[in-house]
């Protein structure tokens, strides 16, 4: 939404052309165009009020992107507040369908909703997109949460456990594993089992700033371990 109101600036306060602004805010001017022509079916003026926060400006744009012509049986849901609440941690579009179909059990299956929603999400102005090729590139992490598991039936003592994972970034094609640290014994060892997995190894593993990994974080010249280092 930052984007948004650099346009909407740009446009009102110093009236500037579509190409002039996609220049000033790194957009294309088809992505100019079609912010103001949304901002002109909201009817919203300049400068915005202070009650409009990035919430309120996203849905008076957007809300409609995605509606297709023609009459639809089932009750539309709130993309806008969809994808706002996708963006909380452990949000899925699942359980925003299951809150969905227990108010509306005529509502869209969840294949359906799921479709509708990824069809109004493509209408968003893009930020960035990444293109991988097969084979190329692996990613590696632990997932930022633990997971529990039990260790003693009788006592019901449980013990928490990190989630390793890789992903292809091509197919998507996925790993898992737990393990109990996430020292360095265990990490080398769940990229060994990973790529056995696979049946190959990529061109390139790339770690999000794993501590385990990367000692010291550099966009041009980051310390790797060592002994990560010559596995890579």
């Amino acid at each position: 939404m930052r984007r948004v109101r650099e346009i909407l600036r740009y446009r009102f306060e110093q009236g500037l052309g579509h190409k002039s602004i996609a220049v000033r805010v790194g957009a294309a001017p088809s992505t100019v165009r079609e912010t103001l022509r949304r901002a002109a079916i909201a009817e919203l003026s300049w400068p915005l009020g202070d009650d409009v926060s990035d919430a309120v400006l996203e849905a008076a744009l957007y809300k409609a992107a995605g509606t297709k012509t023609g009459h639809r049986r089932s009750p539309e849901p709130d993309w806008a507040l969809v994808h706002r609440e996708l963006k909380r941690k452990h949000m899925t579009l699942q359980i925003l369908w299951d809150e969905y179909i227990s108010r509306y059990p005529e509502g869209y299956r969840y294949s359906r909703f799921c479709d509708l929603y990824r069809g109004w999400a493509m209408k968003l102005p893009v930020t960035m997109r990444q293109d991988h090729a097969a084979g190329d590139k692996l990613f590696v992490d632990y997932a930022g949460d633990t997971v529990t598991v039990v260790v003693d039936r009788l006592s019901g003592k449980t013990r928490q456990a990190h989630l390793f994972v890789a992903v292809l970034g091509a197919s998507s094609l996925s790993y898992a594993q737990a393990r109990w640290s996430e020292t360095l014994p265990d990490w080398i060892e769940c990229h060994i089992l990973a790529l056995e997995y696979f049946g190959g190894a990529p061109a390139l593993l790339v770690p999000d700033n794993a501590k385990v990994a990367i000692i010291k974080a550099c966009h041009f010249d980051p310390q790797v371990n060592r002994t990560y280092c010559g596995m890579a």
